[in-house]
Parts: C-alpha cells; sequence; structure tokens
C-alpha cells in the first residue's frame, strides 16, 4: 500500500504542476509557513479573530489555535476570517496564538481538558490526539466529501492519515525543505553556487568561519527542523526517506547521513546557540547577513524575497558526489503528511467547528494560491492569481515541480519519530556525536522492529 502511495504521488506530482502552471501563467500569488516563528501572544487576541453563524442563525463564539505571527501566518488568517464573515456571520472565532514549543501548549491543552474547538496541528499530534480522543475524526463529517473531491491531484496523503481516516482539513499541498543563501555573502566569500557536494560544503564553512560569518543558522530550538536537516542528507541516498527504517539497525544510507551531519558540525556550520535559537531569531541572523544560509521549507520564500529581494535564492540538498546530486536532486527533503485544521471532541458546538474549519483551510489556500502565485495548495481555487510570484516561486515553478521524483515518506511509529526528532536535535550539540545517533536510533529499531 505504502508503494502504490508513493508511486501515486509521483504520478500526481506531474498532474499537479499542470494545474498549477495553467494557473499561474497569467498571475500571481504567494506561500506561508506551516512551521516557523514563535507567536506574538499580546497582539491578537483582541483584533482580527471575528466570524460568525451556524446553521440556525444562532451566535457561536468558537476558540481557534492558530499561527500568527507575521505576513506569512497573519495575512491568510485574516483573510479567511474576513471571509468567514461573509458566509457565517454569526460565527465568531476568538484567536489563541500558537507559541513555538514543538506542540507542547497544545498537548498541555489536551491533557488538561481544555483544548480549543478548532485547532492547527500536524501528524505526530494528530497520532497523539486520535488516540487519546483529542480530535474528531472527520471522515463522515458534512465537508468531508466535497473537500475529498477538490483536492489536488497528489494531495490525498496530507488529508488522509496512514490509519485511513482522516482528522484535520489540510490548506498546504505537500511542501519541502531547502537551503536558501545570501548571494552577496557567497561572492564575497568566494563560495561557488550551487553547493553540490559535501567537500565543497566544508569548504565553504571554512571561508566564511574566516570572515566572521555564521554557515548557516538553524531554529534548533525546535526539533522538526533538525529532523528536516537530516532528511535532507538522507535524501541524496535514501529517497524513500524514514519509510525506510524497517530493519533492526540503522542501513548505511541514513548512518551516513549521520556522519554528514556531524562532519558539517564539527566544521563549523552551526552557530554554537543553535538549539537555543527560536526561529525570529535565525531568520534575523540570516535576513541581516549575518549567516550566509538558512533552511526552512518553501513557504520562506515570500519572507526571504520581502527581506532581501535579489540578494536570495535556495539549492537543492548537497550529495556526497556531483553524480548523487545531479540524480538525486529532485528527491524531495518532504513527505505528504496529514496536517492542517481540527476539531475538539469536547467542542460545544461541533458540527459548526467542522464546517468552520474546513471552510478556514479552504480560504487559507485560496489565499496562498490566489494572492501569493503559490500552486502548493490542497484543493483547488476557482479564482484567478492576482500577484506575481517572487523569483524563487517561480523557479519553482518552473524548474522543479515538473521534475520531482519523489518526496520523502514519514515512518508511522510513533517511537521511531519521536527518538528521530530528540536525535538530530542532539546532532547540532557539539559533544554529541554520529555515533552516538546509531546507537541510540538502533537501540529504539531494536525494540520496534524486533
Amino acid at each position: 500500500m505504502k508503494q502504490t502511495r508513493f508511486k501515486a504521488w509521483t504520478i500526481a506530482v506531474a498532474l499537479v504542476v499542470t494545474f498549477s502552471l495553467a494557473a499561474c501563467g497569467n498571475g500571481k500569488n504567494t506561500s506561508n509557513a506551516e512551521n516557523s516563528a514563535p507567536a506574538n501572544t499580546s497582539e491578537t487576541e483582541s483584533s482580527t479573530e471575528t466570524a460568525s453563524a451556524p446553521a440556525n442563525d444562532q451566535p457561536v463564539k468558537l476558540r481557534i489555535y492558530a499561527q500568527y505571527f507575521d505576513d506569512d501566518t497573519k495575512k491568510p488568517y485574516d483573510y479567511a476570517v474576513a471571509e468567514l464573515k461573509k458566509s457565517m456571520p454569526n460565527v465568531e472565532l476568538v484567536l489563541d496564538p500558537s507559541v513555538q514549543d514543538n506542540g507542547q501548549k497544545l498537548r498541555t491543552y489536551a491533557a488538561s481538558g481544555n483544548m480549543p474547538d478548532i485547532f492547527q496541528v500536524g501528524y505526530n499530534d494528530i497520532k497523539a490526539f486520535s488516540t487519546s480522543k483529542n480530535i474528531e475524526m472527520l471522515d463522515n463529517a458534512a465537508p468531508t466529501a466535497q473537500f475529498k473531491q477538490d483536492l489536488n491531484p497528489g494531495n490525498e496523503p496530507v488529508l488522509i492519515a496512514p490509519d485511513g481516516h482522516i482528522y484535520a482539513y489540510p490548506y498546504s499541498g505537500i511542501e519541502f525543505q531547502i537551503l536558501f543563501y545570501n548571494k552577496k555573502l557567497f561572492a564575497d566569500a568566494g563560495v561557488q553556487v550551487p553547493i553540490k557536494t559535501f567537500d565543497q560544503w566544508k569548504d565553504a564553512i571554512a571561508k566564511f568561519k574566516a570572515k566572521g560569518i555564521v554557515p548557516l543558522s538553524i531554529f534548533s530550538k525546535e526539533k522538526w527542523i533538525g529532523n528536516s536537516f537530516y532528511k535532507g542528507l538522507v535524501t541524496r541516498e535514501e529517497p524513500n526517506g524514514y519509510a525506510a527504517l524497517t530493519g533492526t539497525e540503522l542501513s548505511d544510507a541514513f548512518k551516513l547521513a549521520a556522519k554528514q551531519f556531524n562532519d558539517l558540525k564539527v566544521a563549523g556550520l552551526f552557530d554554537l546557540n543553535a538549539t537555543n535559537t527560536n526561529y525570529d531569531q535565525a531568520s534575523s541572523m540570516f535576513y541581516t547577513g549575518k549567516a550566509a544560509m538558512f533552511v526552512n521549507g518553501q513557504w520562506e520564500i515570500y519572507g526571504a524575497d520581502k527581506q532581501m529581494g535579489d540578494n536570495v535564492d535556495w539549492m537543492y540538498w548537497p550529495a556526497k558526489d556531483e553524480a548523487t546530486y545531479d540524480a538525486m536532486k529532485f528527491y524531495m527533503d518532504g513527505s505528504g503528511e496529514p496536517a492542517g485544521y481540527g476539531v475538539s471532541t469536547t467542542s460545544k458546538n461541533k458540527e459548526t467547528a467542522i464546517e468552520v474549519a474546513a471552510f478556514i483551510s479552504r480560504k487559507y489556500a485560496e489565499f496562498k494560491y490566489t494572492q501569493l502565485g503559490n500552486p502548493i495548495v490542497s484543493v483547488k481555487v476557482d479564482k484567478p492569481i492576482t500577484a506575481t510570484p517572487p523569483a524563487m516561486m517561480q523557479r519553482l515553478i518552473d524548474e522543479t515541480l515538473p521534475n520531482i521524483k519523489g518526496f520523502a515518506k514519514l515512518n508511522e511509529n510513533v517511537k521511531i519519530s519521536t527518538a528521530i526528532d530528540d536525535n538530530t536535535q542532539n546532532l547540532i550539540v557539539k559533544d554529541f556525536s554520529d555515533q552516538d545517533f546509531i546507537k541510540n536510533m538502533n537501540r529504539v529499531l531494536g525494540e520496534v522492529n524486533k
């Protein structure tokens, strides 16, 4: 079943691109950040969150837990709320801004019985909340059949969980992580672009450090980004990503990626305070010229373009040699994981909350597509694009999306996923080596896959 789904993704990518290119040919749009910075909880709670109305036209107030901290997150939210006011004028959304804490605040809500009516959720928490009965199963919910029908081709994995059920309505399509770089710093240091091999990468690190520049900024206070960095290295050797972790020990591809990760750290790729650095701090280092590279999802294109203009571009993940780089660069460091807006099982207005969750997700996608020119959205949008995509996004549209060979797959086992999160974050720490990583992961794999 997994193999069938993977093949379907690769076939569907071409269909997604056909749709996207046709839509983007005469227009304009941007992206948003699913996994980025911390929220400013003080400025948003009483402003742009109202909306309204269930079927019986009685006032309904719904608490919504959502990202709201920068243009990439505020603008689509505000757009969706404004559209909701038109369609459901009796529904009031009370915004509870999410924070950059690896989902801890939401899990605390779940443990204390204080879940919001609607909440943004990723796959790891979907798995946990489905087990603890804190997230509503949406298989037979009123909006689900139409939502499924309107999915862009290939986006089934972002809606349907590996267990075959639906727990959240997604707004993004299958996203992926790339390496952003400062053109001026690269030119000033005499570093070639793109960096294709690890030898070239280590040479670049030495040149940047000689000039007092942090080679790469990373917000490793959040575990997922170190995980994604490691996965980017893995995809150069094992395109199936974490789904290949089926044995009792790491394969050579995963061991090599751990060694490469550690070698880059030892060479000085990361800031010494990386595991205490949040998104705002890491992105600021990059945007202000203190760091030469920055790792994040393709959604960062819009913020980077706004901050740096023509001085920023992106690269594919390097490989052990140029032949491998050329062969593997279109296997993307991303996976189709269920995510989006879910609904609490304890919501007192559950039916309305489900309708609103589906509506908000659609409007997020609509904003990204029409206002930003971003074709990587979950559902079809029947409105025209109204903005020219930034050059970096247009490059993705023209060069990358038509040629994608596949996406790294997730591993469905919670224990394995948690171990990857913890140990990839640890790999950034000075005294934690690739051998420590391999030992810890082998122990978990031996327990899970015995």
